[in-house]
C-alpha cells in the first residue's frame, strides 16, 4: 500500500440533456443518469446506485485483505447494499445504508470466525466510514457442500 495521503479522481461531462460521462484517468467512461425517481431515463447508472455500489465494492475488497490477513479459506461473497434516501430537513440525504452479505466457505469452516471477519471488514470499509447515514450489516453465511 502507499502511504497516505492519497488523492483519487473523476470528472463528468455532458451536454444540456441526456447521459452523463463519468471518468476518471486510464479508465473507460460510464454513462450515468439521474435514477426514475428523480425522473431519470432508467437503465443506466446514477450517483445514488453508484454511490451504493461503491459500498458493496468496498466491503467486498475489504473482507478480501482481512481475511487474507487472518488466512482464512473462504469461496465467495455476494454482497448488495441498499441506500435508503429521505428528507433530512432542508436536504434530502442517505440516512441508512443496509449491506447484505451472503459468504460461501468450505465445508468444516469455522462460522463464528467468518462472522467475525465479515464485521470486520463492515468496519473496516473506508467509504462507508466515510458517509453519514447509519449501517447495518445483514449476513448469511453458507457451507459448500463436498
Amino acid at each position: 500500500m502507499h502511504p497516505y495521503p492519497h488523492t483519487y479522481s473523476a470528472s463528468g461531462a455532458a451536454q444540456n440533456a441526456g447521459l452523463v460521462t463519468v471518468s476518471s484517468p486510464q479508465l473507460p467512461g460510464l454513462e450515468t443518469a439521474a435514477p426514475p425517481e428523480f425522473d431519470g431515463p432508467g437503465g443506466v447508472w446514477s450517483p445514488e446506485t453508484l454511490l451504493c455500489a461503491s459500498v458493496a465494492d468496498c466491503f467486498i475488497l475489504t473482507f478480501r485483505a482481512v481475511a487474507r490477513a487472518a488466512r482464512f479459506t473462504w469461496l465467495q461473497l455476494e454482497c448488495r447494499t441498499e441506500g435508503l434516501l429521505e428528507r433530512a430537513g432542508p436536504t434530502s440525504q442517505f440516512t441508512r445504508f443496509t449491506t447484505f452479505a451472503k459468504l460461501t466457505v468450505p465445508s468444516g469452516s469455522d462460522v463464528a470466525k467468518a462472522r467475525e471477519l465479515l464485521e470486520r471488514a463492515e468496519h473496516g470499509c473506508l467509504i462507508s466510514n466515510s458517509l453519514r447515514g447509519s449501517r447495518t450489516l445483514e449476513v448469511q453465511i453458507v457451507t459448500a457442500e463436498g
